[in-house]
């Protein structure tokens, strides 16, 4: 009877049981210790017909306003009443620490951006929160063939090594291309002379890993170019098959170089002549200097044809513009012998790399910074020892030699920037770059130089800070150029820098050293390192300003921003 009466009494309670036991498995353990001895009678039931506990909210704390607060179930994973959470997510805004029910969201890469930026924001990336490839379904193979995709990618970044382009925009490259045929754990390395690429299909599986030596370098930026627009190609989202990919390969490395061997010498020749414009030539200067700057290029050529290293090359083309000097100085014709001996060992100077070991090292690749510097250091002296050994033969014959006669300000904006102009078109024919390009980076090598020019000899800035401006400059214009081609930047701006390189103090700081002239060289020396600083910073602030500001990332794809290194105070 007791039984009876107490499932009497529970009768209007009988629906709120039913719907508990749907949700959760009832059991009869459960119920034991909360349920009343035979004889006591129940708790009344509330007015609002919903049963009281202990752990109810109390009255004024609501649920969060929702009124099928009482339908869901509870977990541990809600956020408080009054935290406001996210659109898409559920977590809480105020707490951005924890970890949503749903997972953290998966980071998405703006397709429509370059791919450069794209990849240097997977390379900047923990390879454990990089997302995945967006696979596609090929139609002549099942699924990525391993070492195929990874030769390629090796002969990929082999192309641009030897070319001259920037570590981390080798390793881009490498990684846009693993990614794209499905390689979505791959790591590239490049270093100097090194390429390795590893690819690990899971974590229980094996790493395949290969490797690739840059054996020997050559400057040519339409073979760059083309491999550019290669990378660009198969990076599209498009089905570029495996096959389609090596036939371009075989295509770009079959193909000529745009310029004949002549046209290259007469450049070289045009470009000391402007070179010993900007430091105060007139025109027969001009026209001697670059008759000294063709017959070094033929006897580097000879030289080069015989198999001789290239710091040897190097001695034998700073001969022939040197020897030039010495003759009009024991001529006595009263032209500025300096001016030509600067002006044809100016294409000599090696500031491509300079420049190029200067951002490596600046973007943190540096055992390839290292290793470029060097290169330059051994360069430079190899320039150095050709032009001594031209001297000091002319002093024996008391020739009248005056390094510091072309350091002398000269007021000739419009020479000037003609000149640089000419330096700048120069420098394009002899990096080998496509025609269409030629016309972009005359220009921009004017405004580098219009900009120094004001800032320097007009307003009174000093040179370090007027060399990074017009850099930041020539760097923002060729990203922007490069960004609106697909292309890559070193085209529109390694001779656009030209008139900027500090050529003829390093000459001066190294042939003082070696004469023994310790406070002037290093002077000039100091001179000329913070000049390629000013350089190197400048051209990839602007290169920087133009990724940061040039793309506005969506809102869906904040998180995916370009990230970098974090440290502080050093450690």
């Amino acid at each position: 009877m007791g039984s009876e009466r107490q499932r009497g009494q529970r009768g209007a309670s009988v629906p709120e049981a039913e719907a508990a036991g749907s949700r959760k498995p009832q059991s009869d353990e459960a119920h034991s210790a909360f349920t009343p001895p035979l004889g006591m009678p129940l708790p009344p039931v509330p007015e609002d017909d919903h049963p009281t506990s202990e752990f109810a909210v109390p009255e004024g704390l609501g649920s969060g306003g929702s009124e099928s607060a009482t339908d869901t179930e509870g977990s541990a994973f809600v956020p408080p009443a009054g935290v406001k959470t996210g659109p898409q997510t559920g977590q809480a805004a105020n707490f951005p620490a924890f970890t949503p029910p749903n997972g953290i969201p998966a980071l998405q890469l703006i397709h429509e951006g370059p791919w450069q930026d794209r990849m240097r924001t997977m390379l900047r990336m923990p390879i454990s929160e990089r997302p995945a490839p967006e696979r596609q379904e090929r139609q002549d193979e099942a699924g990525p063939a391993v070492p195929r995709v990874l030769d390629l990618i090796l002969r990929i970044g082999e192309l641009l090594l030897a070319g001259g382009e920037g570590a981390e925009d080798v390793e881009a490259a490498m990684f846009g291309v693993a990614h794209a045929y499905g390689l979505d754990r791959c790591e590239p390395t490049v270093t100097f002379t090194l390429l390795s690429v590893s690819y690990q299909p899971s974590l229980v599986d094996d790493p395949v890993t290969a490797s690739r030596t840059v054996r020997r370098r050559g400057t040519d930026y339409t073979r760059l170019s083309a491999v550019f627009r290669l990378v660009d190609d198969i990076t599209s989202g498009e089905d570029f098959t495996l096959e389609e990919a090596y036939r371009r390969l075989a295509e770009i490395r079959r193909n000529r170089h745009p310029y004949p061997g002549w046209a290259l010498t007469l450049a070289g020749g045009a470009l000391a002549g402007a070179a010993s414009m900007l430091v105060g030539g007139d025109w027969p200067v001009f026209f001697a200097a670059a008759v000294g700057a063709m017959f070094g290029d033929r006897l580097a050529w000879l030289a080069s044809g015989r198999g001789l290293p290239e710091f040897y090359q190097f001695v034998a083309a700073a001969m022939p513009p040197a020897a030039m000097g010495v003759a009009l100085s024991l001529a006595g014709v009263g032209l500025q012998s300096s001016a030509v001996i600067t002006g044809g060992l100016f294409a000599l100077i090696p500031g491509r790399a300079l420049v190029a070991g200067v951002q490596d090292g600046l973007t943190g690749y540096y055992i390839t910074a290292a290793a470029r510097l060097l290169e330059v250091a051994y360069l430079i002296v190899g320039i150095v020892c050709g032009v001594l050994t031209v001297l000091y033969g002319g002093l024996q014959l008391d020739a009248k030699l005056n390094p510091e006669a072309t350091l002398r300000q000269v007021d000739r904006p419009v020479v000037q920037i003609v000149a640089a102009m000419l330096l700048a078109l120069t420098f394009s024919i002899l990096l080998q770059q496509e025609r269409h390009t030629v016309l972009f980076v005359t220009l921009n090598g004017g405004v580098a130089w219009v900009v120094y020019g004001a800032l320097h000899n007009t307003a009174g800035v000093p040179a370090v800070a007027a060399t990074t401006v017009a850099a930041g400059l020539v760097g923002l214009f060729g990203q922007m150029l490069s960004r609106y081609r697909y292309a890559s930047a070193l085209p529109y701006v390694t001779a656009a820098i030209g008139p900027l390189l500090p050529g003829s103090a390093t000459y001066f700081g190294l042939l003082a050293l070696a004469q023994g002239n310790l406070d002037r060289g290093i002077a000039h020396l100091t001179q000329a390192v913070a000049l390629a600083l000013a350089i190197a910073i400048g051209v990839n602030l602007g290169n920087e300003a133009a990724r940061l500001f040039l793309k506005a990332p969506r809102p869906e794809t904040e998180a995916s921003g370009r990230r970098a290194a974090k440290r502080t105070r050093g450690f």
